[in-house]
């Protein structure tokens, strides 16, 4: 066995800070902070453009990911066609509009065809799309393509609830504000009661 520790995803990323070539983020972010009137030298900021880069990078990490690996890499064969639900996944995303976080839970359900896929890869999914700029009805509809297209199951939904801090922080100022964004696809568009179902098992009465 390798005596060689394992790169972290972190790691990997200073990795490639280290090896850019040119004007960095790293120093962009200095000429930012003297734009807005800070001084970039001072003790408490010496590092900061360095770990806003490392930052940025980890949450950007999806536009480098493809979600067929994702998917693929644990796809069984079973007979089995009731309602696969994965329920609260953690989300956490950038909006592309001002570069703010937001964050929710994210709810998603799938109608077998013959196929199901490892239960762990559909956060995984999530977080890889998530990990880009995004608008939420962009990001809860590319999730549900993801699913149909790399399962190819009867149907599929998924529900989006998360809270922006360009709401809460600025604009208008709604601090208990949530979006709740969802897409049907298939069984789940077509079929109330499916829909309804799903709905059901996340605790909502309707999107």
């Amino acid at each position: 066995m390798s005596d060689v520790p394992k790169k972290t995803e972190e790691l990997k990323l200073n990795d490639d800070l280290q090896q850019d070539k040119g004007e960095s983020i790293a120093d962009l972010v200095r000429v930012m902070l003297t734009r807005i009137g800070e001084d970039p030298t001072r003790e408490g900021l010496r590092r900061t453009p360095e770990r806003f880069e490392r930052a940025l990078r980890y949450l950007t990490s999806g536009y480098h990911q493809d979600p067929e690996k994702v998917l693929n890499g644990a796809m069984f064969t079973v007979c089995y066609d009731q309602m696969v639900v994965v329920k609260d996944i953690d989300l956490f995303s950038l909006c592309e509009h001002h570069i703010l976080p937001f964050f929710g839970k994210c709810h998603v359900a799938y109608l077998p065809d013959k196929r199901v896929v490892g239960l762990s890869k559909i956060p995984r999914l999530v977080n890889m799309f998530s990990r880009r700029l995004q608008i939420q009805e962009r990001l809860t509809n590319q999730i549900a393509q993801a699913i149909q297209k790399g399962i190819q199951p009867l149907g599929v939904g998924v529900v989006i609830e998360a809270r922006h801090l360009c709401m809460v922080m600025r604009g208008v100022e709604k601090h208990r504000a949530e979006t709740i964004t969802s897409a049907m696809l298939g069984a789940f568009r077509e079929n109330q009661q499916t829909r309804e179902e799903f709905l059901s098992l996340i605790g909502r009465r309707s999107v």
